[in-house]
């Protein structure tokens, strides 16, 4: 068997930037383990697996089956493999829909071309106040002893996302290297599948950050995802709630770096935009 791959750096227009994730172009679905197997091989935060449907192929088609795994599990969103995959059928197979469709374990999600960019129709997952209490051990893990502001918790999502305050500088938020094993033994919930650091931008710089973050996620196998869009998400909504804005541009603190532009929508849904940087062809052999 031949599967044509790729490799696509998301939110970025320079390659060897933003996340990388691996794109796999399937024409017949295949068994779940060999799925896992590939991610583990492919070893990025996450693999897309792009299955056609209704007979239609790469190039016609406007609705296609996605799937997205880790190195070690399937996982329910992921928004830079989501961009990637969309970047694949437009950039490379030339698809000629203006929208493409993709039916996901979250339902279906929509991408459409706009200028340089490819804007993508995603939930918005609002997050709750979090007791700081219960969990302090695992945020004195994540952020050592850095001022934090504010603590909350989606339970769609799994995400913890931790605020830092605003008297922090940036380099605070850069310079974190939580362990893995740290984070793991520390949480006693059971229920965090990944933890966002986040803190205050500087909208009145150029360019104008309203928020920049980070995301750990060592309970799906993946240490650090260098720019995790399903944690925007929650991001977005946080972050217009409290900046009292619908439309920001957003900017992930990891060495890879990435930027991604939010609006939420009047039906409560958001739109994610980016970039995307085709860097690897090629064919896996199985």
């Amino acid at each position: 068997m031949e599967i044509p791959i790729f490799t696509v750096d998301a939110f970025t227009n320079v390659p060897f930037k933003g996340n990388p994730a691996a794109v796999c172009l399937i024409e017949n679905e295949l068994r779940d383990d060999l799925y896992q197997s590939i991610a583990a091989e492919m070893n990025l935060s996450e693999t897309a697996f792009i299955t056609r449907r209704n007979s239609m192929d790469f190039s016609s088609g406007a609705k296609f089956g996605l799937r997205w795994f880790t190195p070690t599990t399937e996982v329910p969103l992921c928004g830079h493999a989501t961009l990637a995959s969309a970047a694949v059928l437009f950039y490379m197979k030339k698809n000629v829909n203006p929208v493409l469709v993709f039916e996901t374990l979250s339902g279906e999600l929509y991408v459409r071309q706009h200028e340089e960019s490819l804007i993508m129709d995603f939930p918005l997952n609002k997050p709750n106040p979090q007791d700081q209490h219960e969990i302090k051990d695992l945020l004195k893990a994540v952020v050592g002893d850095a001022p934090i502001q504010d603590v909350c918790y989606n339970p769609r999502t799994g995400n913890l996302m931790i605020r830092l305050a605003d008297t922090c500088d940036r380099s605070e938020l850069t310079s974190l290297k939580p362990e893995a094993e740290a984070l793991l033994k520390n949480d006693s919930t059971g229920k965090i599948k990944g933890v966002i650091v986040t803190m205050k931008g500087a909208p009145t710089a150029q360019p104008g950050y309203d928020f920049y973050s980070r995301y750990f996620a060592p309970w799906l196998g993946v240490l650090e995802d260098p720019v995790c869009g399903s944690a925007h998400t929650v991001l977005a909504a946080y972050w217009s709630e409290k900046l009292n804005k619908k439309k920001m541009l957003a900017y992930q603190c990891s060495s890879r770096g990435g930027e991604l532009g939010l609006e939420i929508r009047d039906d409560g849904r958001l739109n994610m935009s980016g970039r995307a940087q085709i860097v690897l062809q090629g064919t896996l052999k199985i």
